[in-house]
Order: C-alpha cells, then sequence, then structure tokens
C-alpha cells in the first residue's frame, strides 16, 4: 500500500463495501460521518442526496488524510423522503406507500482527493414495485432486512422479488454505483 494514498470509506455500510470489493477495493479506513440527514427547507430529493454525499466526504477529510469516498441514498416518491426504517411499523408504511407503484432513488457519491479537490455526482434509478399483499408486507417487516434502510427496504434481499421494473443503477440502489464511483475515483486519481 506504500505506492498509494490511503482509501477512507466515510460510511459504515458493510453494503458499501462488498460493492468496492466487487471493484477489487479494500478502503484502509472506514470512518462514518455522524450528520443530521434531515432535508433542508424546499430541498429536493437529489440535493439532499448530493448535499449529504459531500458533507459526509468533507468531515471524514478533515481528520483522515488520504482519498475520501462518501455516498447517501435516498429514496423517494415525488419529492416526498422515505427516510430510514427505525422499526417494522416505518417498514410497514413504506411497502404500504411504495405498493403497486413506481419510486426514485437518488445516490449522491463524494470523493475528495489528497489535493483537496472535491468530485461528485447523483446517479438516479427508478424502480416500481408490485402489488404487495398484506401478508407480504407483514412478512417482509418481521424479516428484519428492511431496518436501517431508506424507503424500508432492500433491494438486494427479499425485496428484489417486489421489483417488477428498474432503471438505472442496481448497484446505486443497493448504496453505491460501481461504474460511477469507479469514474469518480479514477478521475481524482486513485488507482482502482
Amino acid at each position: 500500500m506504500a505506492d498509494r494514498a490511503l482509501l477512507v470509506l466515510a460510511s459504515a455500510s458493510p453494503r458499501r463495501r462488498d460493492l468496492l470489493a466487487q471493484l477489487g477495493i479494500v478502503p484502509d479506513i472506514i470512518a462514518a460521518a455522524d450528520l443530521d440527514e434531515a432535508p433542508l427547507k424546499d430541498e429536493t430529493p437529489r440535493l439532499l442526496a448530493l448535499r449529504l454525499a459531500q458533507e459526509k466526504a468533507r468531515a471524514v477529510a478533515l481528520s483522515h488524510a488520504g482519498f475520501v469516498l462518501a455516498a447517501d441514498t435516498v429514496v423517494c416518491m415525488g419529492r416526498r423522503v422515505l427516510d430510514k426504517a427505525n422499526g417494522n411499523q416505518d417498514v410497514v408504511r413504506s411497502l404500504e406507500l411504495l405498493s403497486g407503484r413506481g419510486h426514485r432513488i437518488y445516490t449522491g457519491i463524494a470523493v475528495i482527493a489528497p489535493s483537496g479537490r472535491l468530485s461528485s455526482r447523483v446517479v438516479e434509478t427508478r424502480v416500481t414495485f408490485k402489488v404487495l399483499t398484506n401478508a407480504e408486507i407483514a412478512t417482509y417487516a418481521a424479516s428484519g432486512e428492511g431496518l436501517g434502510k431508506a424507503g424500508g427496504y432492500g433491494i438486494q434481499g427479499r425485496a428484489g422479488g417486489f421489483v417488477t421494473h428498474l432503471v438505472g443503477s442496481f448497484t446505486a440502489v443497493v448504496g453505491l454505483p460501481l461504474y460511477e464511483t469507479r469514474c469518480l475515483l479514477e478521475g481524482a486519481g486513485f488507482k482502482c
């Protein structure tokens, strides 16, 4: 590792680490930023995802040298942001809202190079769910898979069986769009 600068992942998400591993990248340091993730007044979901990714990268770069990679995923219906599910009732409410409907996922990614230069972008993915039965919603909520996840579901698990249509990046819905992440890292000078 002496021939390259360190890579700091500004996220504690095991899904993001797994996705980076698909690119053959193992972060040298995991350092999650603790931020208020509430939207600002009149902030769109797209701008929220971008702002949070940038703020997480900046916060972590204050205490860690090297390349800093941060991401944030926002699930929304129109301008309504579906927060991370903190309990089974949150999962049920989200799935009832998403049942039989389309929604958007915005994943913001930000990279800060050792020089301090910030690069970022947002990836938009559209997902449509089948009409869910009450039993399907209850079973999924009871599985615990949706806890802590934006929109109350994880597409890489059982909820993948609810998806009838996806336009965009599957890995962005999981939490880190691989193509765009690789492009940002390489553009900043990180050797992938």
